[in-house]
C-alpha cells in the first residue's frame, strides 16, 4: 500500500503549526520581560536621580549590581521551565540564541565604550542593543508590541545622543517600559486567555 506523498505545501503547514505552538509556549506569562523591565526601570530611575540631582556617579555600580541576582534568578527559572517542556522547537532555540547574542554584545559594548574614553556613549549604545533582541523576538513570535517597543528603543537611543548623560538614564527607563514592561503585561494577559481557553476545551 503506497504512502501518501508529503508535499511542499504540507511541509509549510507543519512549520506554521510548529511556530504557532512555539508562540504559545514562549509567550509563557511574560514573566522574564516583566522581571527585567522592572529591575532595569528601578536601576535607571535611581541612576537618574543620583546623577541629575546629586551629581554623583559613585553609587552607580552598586545600583546596577541588582542585575546580578536577577541573572541568577533567570537561570534558575529557565532551568526549571526547560525541564517541564516536552518538546523544544527550532523557533525556541533561535529565540534563545537571540538573547544570548544580546548578552555577549552588551558585555563587549561596555568594554569597548569604556576603553574608548567616551563613557557618555554607553547608554545610547545600550538603548540600540535593547532594540535588537526585542525586535527579533517580536518577529519570531509575531508579536507587534515587541516590535513597537524595539522601535521606541532606537528612537530614544538617537535622542540620547543630544541630551545630557543624566537624561539618558531616564530614556532607558522609558525604553524598558515600552519594550519589556508593556509587552510583558500583554503577554501575561494572552497567556491567561490561552490557559482559560485550554481549561474550557478540556471540560
Amino acid at each position: 500500500m503506497q504512502e501518501p506523498a508529503f508535499t511542499p505545501s504540507d511541509s509549510l503547514q507543519l512549520i506554521e503549526e510548529m511556530i504557532q505552538k512555539a508562540q504559545g509556549r514562549f509567550s509563557d506569562n511574560g514573566h522574564l520581560y516583566l522581571l527585567w523591565g522592572w529591575v532595569i526601570l528601578l536601576c535607571s530611575s535611581t541612576s537618574f536621580v543620583l546623577v541629575h540631582f546629586f551629581h554623583s556617579f559613585t553609587w552607580l555600580n552598586a545600583v546596577w549590581m541588582l542585575t546580578l541576582p536577577t541573572m541568577v534568578y533567570q537561570m534558575i527559572y529557565l532551568a526549571r521551565h526547560r525541564n517541564k517542556k516536552r518538546v523544544k522547537t527550532y523557533t525556541d532555540e533561535i529565540n534563545n540564541f537571540v538573547w544570548v547574542v544580546f548578552v555577549i554584545m552588551g558585555f563587549l559594548t561596555g568594554v569597548v565604550v569604556g576603553r574608548s574614553g567616551h563613557p557618555e556613549l554607553l547608554n545610547p549604545m545600550i538603548l540600540v542593543l535593547y532594540g535588537m533582541p526585542t525586535f527579533l523576538s517580536g518577529v519570531i513570535l509575531r508579536f507587534l508590541p515587541l516590535r513597537i517597543g524595539a522601535l521606541s528603543c532606537w528612537a530614544l537611543a538617537l535622542l540620547a545622543v543630544f541630551l545630557p548623560v543624566s537624561y539618558s538614564f531616564l530614556l532607558i527607563a522609558l525604553a524598558v517600559i515600552a519594550a519589556w514592561i508593556v509587552p510583558g503585561y500583554l503577554l501575561r494577559s494572552q497567556f491567561k486567555q490561552q490557559e482559560s481557553h485550554a481549561g474550557t476545551t478540556h471540560l
